[in-house]
C-alpha cells in the first residue's frame, strides 16, 4: 500500500475539515478548507484511498508544507 501525504500549499488557518480518519475518499474529494492570503483554498485528495491520519482541526494554524492528511491507497 502506498501512502500519500497531503501538505498545506501555503501558511494559513484550517477553517473546516470535511474528512475523518478511516473515511474512504475518491480522487478530488474535499479534505479541508484553508484560509490563506485572505482566500479560501479547498484542499482535495490527490488520489483515491482511505484517510489514515488527519492531524488537523478547525481553527488550527498551519505552515506551508505541514501535513494535513495521510491517504493510504
Amino acid at each position: 500500500m502506498t501512502e500519500h501525504i497531503v501538505e498545506a500549499p501555503a501558511p494559513g488557518k484550517v477553517l473546516r475539515v470535511h474528512a475523518s480518519e478511516g473515511q474512504p475518499l475518491a480522487e478530488g474529494d474535499r479534505i479541508c478548507i484553508l484560509e490563506a492570503l485572505k482566500m479560501e483554498l479547498p484542499i482535495v485528495a490527490p488520489v483515491g484511498g482511505t484517510v489514515k491520519s488527519l492531524p488537523i482541526s478547525p481553527g488550527q494554524s498551519v505552515e506551508a508544507g505541514d501535513p494535513l492528511a495521510v491517504i493510504e491507497e
